[in-house]
């Protein structure tokens, strides 16, 4: 995960520090979800039995015999693999599993293609927002954006307006430190809060909610909020108007694991990411933050897909493994919806694909 913003700030420190030493009954460990995960106390050594490296290694075997086109050789692999992968098993054997069967997919893609209905259905939604409550990266990457969001109203000293504009607002959590951060001022003037929420597929109810729960925080903080939801926005009609802008205020725009799943020029011509970004150009904010998955699932060729895959996601499932109890019922939901994002990256080739990362610069 990457989050591309210029400033930090040392009124943030606190929260973060806060947010990285939790209540959890596992600590987690310190690592990015790009690189490998080291156990940090002797007391975890049973958990992890084999070298993270050894699995991946034979999925990576794998992945090369079935994009060689040797079948035999890739049945072979996957049969030992099985023999190693538990759904309900450690943080390792449970990445096995997933990625299994999203070799598995790839190899009879014709009969068993995943649907990618699922990865827009309420159960995925519920689950990826549980991700972004139990993982600290996400947390984090949330709470990044905001430094750069205060630095945008500090730019402006007489003006008390700030409008943020969110293409995918969530449960809105992060905002609740943000509302906090400007109720502490003394500018000698309540500052104006409008935030404005863009809704896709049909998600406008539960966006009016998190609303909801923001007006009444705000209302506790005496921040005055303004809290607008516009549904299903064209790219045509993405103006100040539709958006309810106001040029004497100062504007931050906040992309949040939002872009990747936008079409770019290598699945269309009509290049729907880099047309977003032009208009959201047009609209001259103080501050864009983009917070993202780092990983090349996009335009990447198979086995490379699946060398991402298995890196980042194994990361991830461990960082689970460290911070929450196996018996959650919440985990399980949770790492079904990392399985079905590993299915569709892996598997699934143009449109088909939605899950595309990007690494930083692309």
């Amino acid at each position: 995960m990457v989050s591309v913003i210029s400033n930090t700030n040392s009124e943030w420190s606190e929260t973060i520090q806060n947010l990285i030493s939790s209540d959890s009954p596992i600590q987690p460990v310190a690592s990015s979800p790009t690189s490998s995960t080291t156990l940090s106390s002797s007391s975890m050594t049973s958990v992890v039995s084999l070298a993270p490296t050894c699995l991946k290694q034979t999925i990576m075997e794998a992945a090369s015999a079935i994009a060689e086109g040797k079948t035999d050789v890739a049945n072979g692999i996957l049969t030992r693999l099985a023999q190693d992968s538990n759904a309900k098993g450690n943080s390792e054997q449970r990445l096995v599993a997933c990625m299994l069967l999203a070799l598995k997919l790839w190899v009879n893609s014709i009969e068993n293609l995943p649907p990618v209905a699922e990865l827009f259905s309420k159960e995925h939604v519920v689950a990826t927002q549980l991700l972004y409550d139990l993982s600290p990266y996400f947390k984090l990457g949330f709470l990044g954006a905001n430094p750069d969001i205060l630095d945008a109203t500090r730019e402006q000293p007489s003006c008390n307006k700030l409008h943020i504009i969110d293409f995918d607002i969530g449960k809105g959590m992060s905002y609740i430190n943000l509302l906090q951060a400007l109720s502490e001022r003394r500018s000698g003037k309540p500052t104006l809060v409008k935030i404005t929420a863009i809704a896709d597929n049909g998600g406008d109810e539960r966006v009016k909610m998190v609303g909801d729960k923001l007006s009444q925080i705000a209302e506790r903080f005496r921040v005055c909020m303004k809290f607008n939801v516009v549904a299903s926005l064209k790219l045509s009609d993405l103006s100040r108007e539709s958006l309810g802008y106001e040029p004497d205020e100062p504007l931050a725009i906040n992309f949040a694991f939002n872009l990747y799943r936008m079409p770019d020029e290598s699945i269309s011509v009509e290049n729907q990411r880099d047309e977003l970004l032009r208009r959201v150009k047009g609209l001259a904010p103080s501050v864009v933050t983009l917070v993202e998955h780092e990983m090349n699932t996009n335009t990447a060729l198979f086995a490379s897909r699946v060398r991402e895959a298995s890196a980042y996601y194994g990361a991830l499932f461990d960082s689970i493994e460290f911070s929450v109890p196996r018996e959650k019922s919440k985990r399980v939901t949770v790492e079904e919806g990392l399985c079905r994002k590993i299915a569709n990256s892996v598997s699934c080739e143009g449109r088909e694909r939605v899950e595309r990362c990007k690494v930083f610069g692309k």
